[in-house]
């Protein structure tokens, strides 16, 4: 019986070098984010999510927030500085050092493909384990224009990848093309990209060149096929918008078959890391910013934005909700029209069902905050907190003064501004004595109705 293949370590090289002038923008090109998540943060991700254990990106001298951004994420020592830029054969031999001393295979990816998935490149992986010693993705477009072509023989065997601009007129017929992926052998990745030479069009070092040189030493390689849209590149705004696209359509796509309801799915925007547990339902034009999680039978209404927000079972959400980051939702609690929250600790079975603004706070189970009610946080230098306890009731058009306490059972009368802590059980009611003039809207209007 055949013993299986022992997979070897791996490691990750992340190309994000360039800059994009086509994306017409001050931020440096892998740092725009698809799903509220930076490019160059997708690709660090998929490198740990297949297990690579050791990691480097190679940035450009003119892009030092890349660099900032990739050393906060890997570590100063596992940052190369491509200088100066002369193709991605030379960017991906400024990872020698990096990857010095590494036994194991080692992938290239570049930072502008945030939509590859950990399940295309384990088939990279498998294509060395399975006697290739250098394994490309290829991916087979509408048009395949200016993309560099694969070619292969007759057994399926990758024997050169061409670019465009060296392509023969046959070679240009070929529909499989290069998505820039690449894995093979570390040490062999680099022995490689050694006797590469830039005599090409462009007189650059092209990575591309590894395989035809494998090849002419009796080495193996294969082409691995993946979707177009997952080996997106992105350099324009353009791509950019239709990255986005393709993630979210992926994202609703898996919230229905984790059993989420959604009135519309087109609708509905998601981030990288959004939770939805089960029987979940979403109604329309919904915004899961950043750091959403909800448990399962939450109900979110419709034109609701949340951010950095747990809810927990049965609670209901909206319309027209903002919540903010740090607000904890209770079991069965309802957020409603046009209520702003932040910093909230919201109880079981707690409301706070309209026009209200709830910001640094912590409420009981089972309070009741009428219409209107703000907690006034702010002073214009500091924060501070508004504690309301368990069944209190604020009646509709209440500032609670922070910081302040309403205690357990407290009922607060309606336009009351609570400036001091009230007990459990009391009632408090902090407004001027209303004061009544007989007649005086009536000769109001006949002295007006005389001028």
């Amino acid at each position: 019986m055949k013993e299986p293949i022992m997979s070897k370590l791996r490691a990750a090289i992340i190309l994000a070098a360039g800059h994009g002038s086509r994306m017409k923008s001050d931020l440096p090109k892998v740092l725009h984010e698809v799903g509220g998540r930076s490019m160059f943060a997708w690709l660090v991700a998929l490198s740990k999510q297949v297990d690579a254990t050791r990691i480097a990106a190679i940035v450009g001298t003119q892009t030092p927030l890349v660099k900032q951004a990739a050393e906060t994420a890997l570590g100063a020592e596992f940052v190369a500085i491509q200088d100066p830029p002369n193709g991605t054969g030379h960017a991906t031999s400024c990872a020698a050092d990096i990857m010095a001393g590494f036994e194991g295979n080692a992938l290239v990816v570049f930072a502008d493909s945030p939509l590859i998935t950990a399940k295309t490149i384990e088939r990279v992986f498998d294509a060395l384990d399975d006697g290739a010693a250098v394994a490309v993705l290829g991916f087979e477009p509408e048009d395949a224009g200016a993309y560099g072509r694969l070619v292969e023989d007759e057994a399926g065997d990758l024997l050169a990848i061409v670019e465009a601009k060296e392509a023969s007129v046959e070679q240009l017929q070929i529909g499989l093309c290069n998505s820039g992926v690449v894995a093979a052998d570390a040490k062999l990745l680099f022995e490689l990209l050694e006797q590469v030479t830039n005599d090409n069009a462009k007189g650059e070092y092209y990575l591309t060149d590894i395989v035809g040189l494998a090849v002419a030493r009796g080495l193996k390689a294969k082409a691995v096929r993946a979707s177009a849209d997952e080996v997106l590149g992105v350099n324009s705004r353009h791509e950019l918008a239709q990255a986005e696209r393709i993630f979210q359509d992926r994202s609703r796509t898996q919230a229905l078959e984790d059993g989420v309801t959604m009135l519309d799915p087109s609708s509905v925007y998601f981030s990288y890391d959004t939770k939805l547990n089960s029987d979940v339902i979403v109604e329309q034009n919904v915004v899961f910013a950043k750091g959403v999680s909800l448990a399962s039978n939450v109900t979110i209404r419709a034109f609701s934005h949340l951010e950095g927000v747990q809810i927990s079972s049965g609670a209901i959400i909206g319309p027209y909700a903002r919540l903010r980051a740090g607000t904890i939702v209770g079991e069965n609690a309802k957020i409603g029209n046009f209520v702003e929250t932040k910093k909230a600790i919201i109880g079981d079975g707690a409301k706070i069902s309209h026009l209200s603004y709830i910001g640094d706070a912590n409420i009981g189970a089972d309070a009741n905050i009428g219409a209107g009610t703000i907690t006034c946080n702010y002073d214009g230098f500091d924060k501070f907190q508004t504690i309301i306890g368990e069944g209190a009731f604020v009646g509709s058009n209440s500032s609670l003064v922070a910081p302040v306490t309403i205690g357990a059972g407290a009922i607060v009368g309606a336009g009351s501004i609570v400036t001091k802590n009230v007990a459990d059980d009391a009632l408090v009611v902090a407004r001027s004595k209303q004061k009544e003039i007989t007649n005086w809207a009536k000769s109001f209007r006949n002295k007006k109705k005389k001028t």
